[in-house]
């Protein structure tokens, strides 16, 4: 099958006056073509973040993706630039 998402390592921290939250910290997992996957968790435990990372939309400061991998189709996200990002987030991601 061939893989439409795949996140590896993904950390995202928020840096506030009262210190770093590390809202994401070393997610991974791997989405093939007509698979569902579904993310349960406690009210902040980084469903969210997590989600909002995929589409790069961390608001910057406080929040910052510092490490991992996010692939969309074959395409690194993380190395899109804001107008590559908005022709896939929207029309092929979203939340």
């Amino acid at each position: 099958m061939k893989t439409l998402l795949e996140i590896k390592n993904l950390k995202t921290h928020f840096f506030t006056h009262e210190g770093t939250v590390k809202a994401v910290d070393g997610v991974s997992f791997k989405i093939n073509q007509g698979e569902t996957l579904g993310i349960v968790g406690e009210s902040g435990s980084g469903k969210s973040v997590t989600a909002l990372s995929v589409m790069k939309l961390i608001p910057h400061p406080p929040g910052k993706i510092i490490n991992g991998e996010i692939y969309f189709e074959g395409k690194d996200l993380l190395k899109l630039d804001d107008k590559e990002i908005r022709k896939i987030r929207g029309k092929k991601i979203s939340m």
